[in-house]
């Protein structure tokens, strides 16, 4: 039978605003990203904000990755 489990990702995105509101912020840089690496040149003002962008999805990513470890050990200190 096919596993019909739900992704860990899935569940905390339904149920951890913290962790949605992350999520939400990585996929909006990540879009700005994209916009500004279909440009055919970059100009300083664009590759600052291509780093910055990195970092801020870098930074979001990390914290969605603390909250997820911080579920887990909560689970496995319960269970």
């Amino acid at each position: 039978m096919a596993s019909l489990q739900r992704s860990p990702r899935d569940i905390l995105l339904d149920t951890d605003a913290d962790y949605r509101r992350l999520f939400e912020e990585h996929e909006k840089y990540e879009e700005q990203l994209q916009s500004i690496l279909k440009s055919p040149y970059l100009n300083s003002e664009d590759l600052l904000e291509e780093v910055k962008l990195k970092k801020m999805k870098l930074h979001c990513k990390d914290e969605m990755e603390r909250i997820a470890l911080r579920i887990q050990r909560a689970r496995a200190a319960c269970g």
